[in-house]
């Protein structure tokens, strides 16, 4: 299988990379069947060859993740929504319905426990006001 990939090239900590296309099975800096494109990540410069990339994708090529990204910036393809993102998204959003149920049921047990903490000092006020009220009498 044919994959678009990158090939990593440069200085140490500068790194750039060439967009090639490259048996699947390969290394990741190996020999490439055919050079695509340029990829600057610190100055975000691209230049891709997109008739090359079109016929590379015609003929089944795979792009990694990273390389669909920058094509899809490019707008060599249409921008699609993986399997992977809706799921990851739709137990994001499980996640939060469930910590946003968890905050309103312990809001309501503060609220409650508040309640029951007023209840129990105003009785023993008036139990301490009971008390008191025989002492001054006998005074």
């Amino acid at each position: 299988m044919i994959k678009l990939r990158l090939k990593r090239f440069g200085k140490k900590r500068e790194a750039s990379f060439r967009l090639v296309a490259t048996n699947s099975t390969s290394r990741r800096d190996g020999r490439p069947l055919e050079e695509l494109g340029f990829y600057n990540p610190r100055t975000k410069e691209t230049r891709l060859d997109t008739e090359a990339i079109r016929v590379r994708l015609g003929q089944g090529a795979q792009p990694t993740d990273t390389v669909r990204t920058l094509l899809e910036k490019g707008g060599l393809i249409e921008k699609t929504t993986r399997p992977a993102e809706t799921v990851g998204k739709l137990k994001q959003a499980a996640a939060r319905d469930a910590a946003a149920a968890a905050a309103v049921k312990e809001a309501a047990a503060a609220s409650k426990a508040e309640a029951e903490a007023a209840a129990a000092a105003a009785a023993e006020a008036a139990s301490s006001e009971a008390a008191a009220e025989p002492a001054a009498a006998e005074a």
